[in-house]
């Protein structure tokens, strides 16, 4: 044998408590809104500093590719500024010897 409970509610009870549920999920409902539009928001603002980044890398990978030439341009003068240096020091060498007197006389 079951026994049965019955309890009883004034729909007075039973509406105030289920307006205040739907107050409860409208409020986590707005939270939930509000969480989202705060997430498109830095959503936004990352894809925009990300875009900034790019850029910049760009700038970067150009200017590097620039020195990267720029210094195998000189390591290809290089190899002329020693025989130059070296065609200066025995030109002003032979110059000053003569221009120095004789002293074996």
């Amino acid at each position: 044998m079951s026994d049965q409970v019955t309890v009883t509610y004034s729909l007075e009870e039973v509406l105030k408590e289920l307006k205040q549920e739907i107050k409860d999920v409208n409020t986590k409902l707005d939270t939930l809104q509000k969480d989202v539009t705060d997430l498109k928001v830095g959503q936004a603002t990352l894809t925009e500093k990300v875009g900034g980044m790019d850029k910049r890398l760009e700038k970067v990978e150009t200017e590097q590719a620039t020195m990267v030439k720029a210094i195998s341009d000189l390591q290809g003068f290089r190899s002329l500024i020693v025989p130059i240096v070296v065609a200066v020091a025995t030109a002003l060498l032979t110059l000053l010897f003569r221009l120095v007197p004789d002293f074996t006389h």
